[in-house]
């Protein structure tokens, strides 16, 4: 039995190191690394008194092979940092973040802290802690920061700046804010797009205020570009307590979209409403 395992031991090593030798420059790491590990590799594929099998010697040698070979596919493990905005925050922006949120429920001393430390802060930094307050959900630190920004001798109007603020506001139920926004918008010379339309359709349907929700869908029938499906159907769903504002908007939707159809519920079919 020693004289056969010897015999194959002789016809395995070469082919073992013939494997070892294509795949170097495969490898990213050193040949010196390699060179010095490989009598330890061939020793375990080594045809020894324990490894009575042919399959035993095969599945080492799949095991050398997936274990030199580089990786081509992610493992599963971070590569780099969880928190995709960190890059962009400079220790300016985070320092008036944390001061932000630490002095928000003092008025006083938010006035204070912004005059002292967020106006002095530059281009980039101010719209990365913008940004970074819209993440946190801290509407209300975001559009004072915006105030801020919009003093700027560097600030140029931009509709995103608006319609991300909007949109949060809107969905926080802050309509009140989210006007005062909407004016300075449109003093801006800047038309919202279909889905700042919809978002702040639906909160004021939200806020209870199906009066407010048509004018700003009047104001979204005047707008140079043409309107969505999306913001009639909201409005369509969210006027059902409110048959004749309901019946208006139908109307509309059916001369724009005459292809599209309409789904009444069957309590509004049948007068039950």
């Amino acid at each position: 039995m020693a004289a056969i395992g010897g015999r194959l031991r002789s016809k395995l090593q070469p082919s073992i190191s013939l494997l070892f030798d294509c795949n170097i420059s495969k490898i990213p790491i050193s040949k010196a690394y390699i060179s010095s590990n490989l009598y330890s590799f061939t020793r375990q594929l080594a045809f020894s008194h324990t490894n009575r099998s042919t399959e035993d010697v095969c599945y080492r040698q799949q095991q050398s092979y997936r274990y030199l070979t580089p990786r081509l596919y992610h493992d599963g493990r971070p590569r780099g940092s969880l928190w995709r905005g960190k890059k962009l925050l400079g220790k300016e922006a985070l320092f008036v973040i944390l001061g932000l949120k630490r002095v928000k429920d003092d008025e006083e001393k938010l006035d204070k802290f912004i005059k002292t430390h967020v106006s002095r802060l530059l281009k980039m930094d101010m719209v990365a802690a913008l940004n970074e307050l819209e993440r946190q959900e801290e509407v209300d630190l975001a559009v004072k920061m915006f105030w801020v920004i919009q003093k700027q001798d560097w600030y140029t109007p931009d509709v995103y700046l608006y319609k991300d603020l909007i949109i949060s506001l809107s969905k926080s139920k802050k309509m009140d804010e989210a006007m005062k926004l909407w004016d300075s918008m449109k003093n801006d010379n800047l038309f919202p797009d279909s889905q700042t339309y919809t978002e702040v359709i639906r909160g004021f349907l939200r806020f209870g205020s199906p009066d407010d929700a048509m004018n700003i869908y009047e104001d979204m029938k005047q707008s140079p570009d043409p309107p969505d499906e999306l913001p009639f159907r909201i409005l369509l769903k969210g006027l059902l307590p409110h048959p004749l504002l309901r019946n208006k908007v139908k109307q509309d939707f059916e001369e724009i979209f005459p292809d599209q159809s309409i789904y009444d519920p069957p309590g509004e079919i049948f007068g039950l409403r």
